[in-house]
């Protein structure tokens, strides 16, 4: 995940630079909005760690929400890129932190500390990045 929002931002600060994406002020405020919530959403490394694994998932799934409903704003090339980081995301969807008692999860399955931390990290970046765009 992190590999892949990190090629996202590079291209998003590239299309910036070469001013080939002119950001609105309407861009600007949704991207503000949306790293305001990300950041709410999944805290420093440490933090995080600390948590449970029930509550880690519940931060990742608020961060996704916050994605869908940012790119719900937008048009263009805001969407293009919220929409690609909302794709980037989307495994959290089939984690699970809850044990199944008889064995049917509808195909959820248990992640790594790992993936959470790499789930995590790509949510930081991506809040990183909208924050500058913001900016």
């Amino acid at each position: 995940m992190g590999a892949v929002i990190a090629e996202l931002v590079g291209e998003a600060e590239r299309l910036m630079r070469e001013q080939v994406w002119v950001l609105s002020s309407a861009d600007r405020a949704v991207a503000a909005k949306a790293a305001a919530d990300l950041h709410a959403a999944v805290g420093p490394p440490e933090f995080q760690q600390a948590l449970s694994e029930v509550d880690r998932l519940e931060h990742l799934r608020e961060a996704l929400a916050a994605v869908a409903i940012a790119l719900a704003h937008v048009h263009g090339r805001l969407a293009w890129f919220l929409g690609a980081a909302a794709t980037v995301l989307t495994p959290v969807l089939h984690w699970r932190a809850v044990p199944a008692e008889d064995g049917r999860t509808f195909g959820a399955v248990v992640p790594t500390l790992q993936q959470y931390a790499e789930a995590e990290d790509a949510v930081r970046r991506l809040q990183s990045a909208l924050a500058g765009i913001a900016a």
